[in-house]
Order: C-alpha cells, then structure tokens, then sequence
C-alpha cells in the first residue's frame, strides 16, 4: 500500500532503493540489493581488477588551432562483485539508471578539455549482472581530448594522440586496470574515415599516473595521424608553382617593353603575397612553429621578387651602358724628343710618383676601378639569357631538397 498526495507525492512504507522500491524491482536484483552498500568497494581482500575496451564511433574533428580531438567513444568496464553472485548461468541486463544502486569504478580521461554523456532518449548507460558477480558497464561519451601536436613539417606531418583513462581517487592498493584484449580492445579506427587525416597506427599501453596523492593506474591508447597532403599540394603547392614559372615569362620579353615586364613582375608579386594570406587563414596561429608550408611559400615569393629585380638590374645596366668612343689623337706623331723634352718629362715623372709612393692613393684607385669593373656588364642583353637557365635550375634544386628534407628526413 502506499499513500499519494499532491502536495509531498507519493510514499512507500515498504523498503526502497533510490527512485525504485520493491515493486519495481525484479525479483534477482531485489534479493542482491539487501544489505549492498554501494559506497564501499568490492574485495577488500585486494585490489578490484577492472577489465577496459573502447570502441571509436567517431573522430568529429582534429583542430591544429586549440590542438585537440574530439572523439565519440564507446567505454566497456568490467569487474567482478562477489556481493552480486546469483545462482543459475544467466545474465540480467537491468534499467541504467540502476547504476546509482551499485558500486562503479571512478574513471576519467584526464586530458579531456569538455565531455558529456548522451541522453537521448535517455542516458545511454548500460547495465549487465552475470551469475558469477561480473558487472558489464557502458556508457557512450563524446570527449574533447588534449593532443600536443608537432606542426613543424605541417601539412606533411603525423600526429601521435593518447586517450587516457585513470582511476580519480582509487590508487593502485584499490583497483587495477587493464586492457581485456591487449590492442584489440579497441574497435573502429581500422575502419575510420577522417577529412584530412587517415590512422596510420595505434597500440595500448598499460602504466601509472603519480600524482602527490600517490599513484593510480591507467591506461593509455595511442594512435597516430597522417595527414593527407593531396589536398594542400591541389591548393597551395600548385598555384604557387606556377606563379613562379608565370615570372619566368618576363625573360623572354624584351627588355624595351618596360610596360610589360613590370606588370608581369608587381602582377606575381602580389598574387604570391595574396596566396600566402589566404593559406595562413587555414593555418594555426602559432608563431612557435616555422611550418613547411611557410618555408614553399617563401621560397617561391623569393623567386618571384628575384624574378622582378632581374629586371630592375637588366634595365639599369641597358640605360647605363658606357659608350665606346675611339681618341683621334692617338694616332697623331708625338713630337720628337730633344734632350730638354726628355728632362723635363724625367722631372715630371719623379714629380708624380713621390706622392703616390707616400700615401699609396694610386693602388686604393686602381682596387676601386677593378671591384667596380665585375659589376660591369659589358652586353646587359645577356642577363635575360642567364637568368632564363639560372632561375629554372636553382628553383629546381631547391624543390629537390625541400621535398627530400620534409617527406624522408
């Protein structure tokens, strides 16, 4: 009997569990619940053993920016509770919201940033009682998960994440974690598709979290993330390519076209720099890290801009070319010389010659006039003709190094 009013609601004289009482109860669970305490913990002879097993539903999203994950996952726990053993070789799968009548395991992920249980259409826990006292607890869980990323070789890099699970404030004297199946307690990521990434490898580790209040188990899943550089190589690499080749254009024109090769020059220059703000937008703000993606697009804004200054030089040295004029004089008849002429001339030498023996302006002169005669072009039309072979071959070699260092080293 129980009496129901609308102002306290309804009351059971009999003995209830929580928000359930005997009624509601099967009649198994009702006889194990008399006299469990679900505040004291299984075993007190040694450690309770919990059994773990994962399966990834999902990894919703990987964010270079915050560097984390995050992951929609199935968690399996597994223990023995002697206080739950039922004659008969059956299992009883019962409500989940009788999880607050029993004794479960305190675990957490550590690194989780924000998580949440899922509740529609109600919490989606699951409860399961075997005969010999094994409790099988699950609960589906949707977790953002710390990952320390390494973006220097971005977007060529591979990415190590760990999902870790511990014990909150039950150490190693307590209970013991462990995985049931080795690596093959974890499911789904075999089959996982990702946007930009694909899982390269994972494996399971079993250790221990120290902490000043002691130390607790844990175990820890690893799983490596390759990113998939298709994408980057259609949108980056290309287009940045073939703005340095447009450059080369200007080689070929001639240097009178002042018109042209300028707007050729300043038109790459400014897509390139365009292009790099573009590509920053999708990229971390992380001014730590020198990723390999900045270093391609500096090189090829320094092609460019090299692309624009070889003109600039061409054309300087066309406008200051030094015209080449022939001395008449030269083949006129030098007077004969008489002995007066020639003391004088004597006389005029030794004259010249003390001061520069003193202070040595003459050799200064002479060094000046031949490190001022390299950067002489004698035909400024050959410059285009070196740079049409020069700039290709070094833009080459350089790709041939960037693409060895970062894919193989």
């Amino acid at each position: 009997q129980h009496v129901c009013s609308t102002a306290v609601g309804c009351t059971f004289p009999n003995n209830h569990w929580g928000e359930w009482n005997d009624s509601q109860l099967q009649p198994t669970i009702q006889r194990l619940m008399k006299g469990y305490n679900r505040y004291l913990r299984p075993n007190f002879n040694g450690p309770v053993e919990i059994g773990m097993s994962l399966d990834i539903a999902s990894i919703d999203a990987i964010s270079e920016i915050n560097m984390d994950y995050t992951a929609t996952i199935f968690l399996r726990q597994r223990w023995r509770d002697s206080r739950l053993v039922f004659p008969g070789n059956e299992s009883v799968s019962v409500d989940g919201r009788l999880v607050s009548l029993l004794w479960i395991p305190d675990t957490f992920i550590p690194d989780s940033k924000r998580s949440f249980l899922h509740d529609v259409t109600v919490e989606n826990r699951l409860i399961r009682i075997f005969s010999n006292g094994t409790v099988l607890y699950a609960l589906r869980i949707t977790a953002t998960i710390a990952c320390n990323m390494d973006l220097t070789k971005y977007p060529m890099d591979k990415q190590v994440c760990t999902l870790q699970l511990e014990s909150w404030g039950y150490n190693i004297q307590d209970v013991v974690f462990y995985w049931t199946r080795g690596n093959d307690s974890v499911k789904g990521l075999d089959t996982l598709r990702l946007a930009q990434y694909s899982v390269e490898s994972y494996y399971t580790s079993v250790s221990e979290a120290v902490y000043e209040t002691g130390h607790y188990p844990k175990l820890v899943l690893h799983f490596s993330l390759r990113r998939n550089v298709l994408f980057f190589i259609l949108e980056t690499y290309v287009p940045s390519t073939l703005l340095v080749v447009l450059s080369w254009v200007s080689f070929w024109i001639s240097q009178s076209s002042v018109p042209a090769r300028t707007c050729i020059g300043v038109t790459t220059v400014l897509t390139m720099t365009t292009l790099m703000m573009g590509a920053r937008t999708s990229l971390p703000n992380a001014n730590c890290f020198i990723k390999a993606i900045d270093v391609y697009l500096g090189i090829c804004f320094t092609f460019i801009f090299g692309a624009l200054l070889e003109y600039a030089c061409a054309h300087f040295y066309t406008m200051h070319q030094p015209t080449q004029s022939v001395d008449v004089g030269s083949t006129a008849e030098e007077p004969t010389e008489g002995p007066a002429n020639s003391d004088v001339k004597n006389h005029a030498a030794s004259t010249e010659k003390a001061p520069s023996q003193g202070c040595g302006l003459s050799s200064v002169k002479d060094a000046s006039r031949r490190a001022a005669a390299v950067f002489v072009v004698e035909n400024p039309h050959n410059i285009d003709s070196h740079a049409r072979t020069v700039f290709p071959a070094a833009f080459l070699f350089v790709n041939i190094l960037y693409w060895l260092y970062y894919l193989f080293l």
